[in-house]
C-alpha cells in the first residue's frame, strides 16, 4: 500500500499542477475598457467635425443664402413700382433690413470660422484647385461684409444717420452729409452687387462640380 501511494503521488501532483495552470488565466487582472471607450468616443467626434462644418456654421450658411436671394429679389423688383410710391419704398426698406441681417450674420460667421478649423476635403485638393478654392472662399467673406457695409454707408452719408429697423433709434454719421460721396458708395454697392452674381454662380457651379464630377465631400461638408 505504501508503494502504491508513493507511485500515485506524482499523478496527483500533476493534476493539481494542471488545475493551477488552467486557473492561472482567471487570476490575471482584467484590463479596464473605459479608456478605450473614451478614445473611441473622441475619435468619433474628431471624424464628424473634420468631415463637416459645425451645426452653427451650416445654419448660418443656408440662412444667409436665403437672405441673399431675398435681398436681390427685393431690389430688382423695385422697378415694378413707380418712384415715390409706398410699395417701392417698402421694397427698398425691406432690402435695407435684409442687408443689415446679412451683415450681422456675416460677422457671426467670421467669428465661427476663426473658432473652428475648416473641415478637410477628401480627397484633398492640390495645386491650382487648392489656390482657386482658397481665393473663392475669402472672396465670399469679403463680399458678405463689404456689400452690406457699402449699402449702409450710402444711407448714412445721404441721410446723416442710420435708422435702426423696428425702432426709433438712429446711428448718427459723424461727418457732414455729402450727396457726391453717397453716390460714390451707391455706385460701389451696385458694382459689387453685379460682381457678386458671378461669384455666387461660380460658388454654386464649383460645389456641383465637386459633388458630381470630382465626387469629393465638398458639398457634403455643408449639409
Amino acid at each position: 500500500m505504501l508503494c502504491i501511494c508513493h507511485i500515485q503521488w506524482p499523478e496527483m501532483h500533476a493534476k493539481n499542477s494542471g488545475q493551477h495552470e488552467t486557473q492561472a488565466p482567471d487570476r490575471q487582472p482584467k484590463l479596464s475598457t473605459r479608456p478605450a471607450k473614451k478614445e473611441t468616443r473622441n475619435q468619433t467626434v474628431d471624424v464628424s467635425t473634420s468631415q463637416r462644418y459645425t451645426a452653427r456654421a451650416r445654419w448660418l450658411h443656408w440662412v444667409m443664402a436665403i437672405l441673399i436671394v431675398l435681398a436681390y429679389t427685393l431690389i430688382l423688383s423695385r422697378t415694378q413700382f413707380g418712384k415715390g410710391s409706398e410699395y417701392r419704398l417698402l421694397v427698398v426698406q425691406s432690402h435695407y433690413w435684409v442687408g443689415i441681417l446679412i451683415l450681422i450674420m456675416a460677422f457671426f460667421r467670421v467669428a465661427e470660422r476663426r473658432r473652428h478649423r475648416l473641415p478637410g476635403i477628401t480627397p484633398p485638393l492640390e495645386g491650382a484647385l487648392r489656390i482657386v478654392a482658397t481665393l473663392t472662399h475669402y472672396a465670399l467673406y469679403a463680399f458678405l461684409l463689404a456689400q452690406p457695409l457699402l449699402g449702409l454707408l450710402t444711407v448714412m452719408v445721404e441721410k446723416g444717420a442710420l435708422p435702426i429697423p423696428l425702432t426709433d433709434l438712429q446711428i448718427p454719421w459723424p461727418l457732414a452729409t455729402s450727396d457726391h460721396l453717397a453716390e460714390t458708395f451707391e455706385d460701389l454697392h451696385k458694382l459689387l452687387g453685379s460682381i457678386f452674381y458671378y461669384v455666387i454662380g461660380l460658388h454654386v457651379i464649383a460645389a456641383l462640380w465637386h459633388h458630381l464630377v470630382r465626387k469629393d465631400n465638398t458639398l457634403k461638408r455643408m449639409l
